[in-house]
């Protein structure tokens, strides 16, 4: 395993549980669907951080595109995220945790694949 997918896959796992347990505290206060987007938000910064300065740290663009162009992967993995959230709590009314773990699983490939080849392009 390269250090980029060891690093990757531990600020992943920990923008990750950011996620979840942001949701996990927020979803007695709304809408599940709503708590997805705060987690999402909370765990970007947590998730770029650590991918700029871990995973990617050989990165050839300036903080300032790999941000914008993060901004957009990370968009598409949340649309994703999303999408596969709401099928699996409201389709098949799974735990909202489950159905959440099981979405973020989903989008973490995607992630991964758009971050290494485009926003923190070498």
């Amino acid at each position: 395993m390269s250090a980029s997918t060891f690093w990757f896959l531990a600020v992943g796992g920990g923008a990750a549980a950011t996620h979840m347990a942001v949701f996990a505290l927020a979803q007695a206060h709304m809408w599940p669907e709503l708590a997805n987007a705060l987690g999402f938000c909370v765990a970007f910064f947590v998730s770029f951080a650590g991918h700029r300065l871990l995973s990617f740290k050989d990165a050839g663009t300036t903080v300032a595109t790999s941000f914008k162009r993060f901004m957009v992967t990370a968009l598409a993995g949340f649309a994703s995220n999303e999408l596969v959230f709401v099928m699996l709590l409201r389709g098949l009314e799974l735990p909202s945790l489950l159905a959440l773990f099981v979405a973020l699983l989903f989008a973490a490939g995607q992630t991964f694949v758009l971050s290494r080849f485009w926003a923190f392009r070498r």
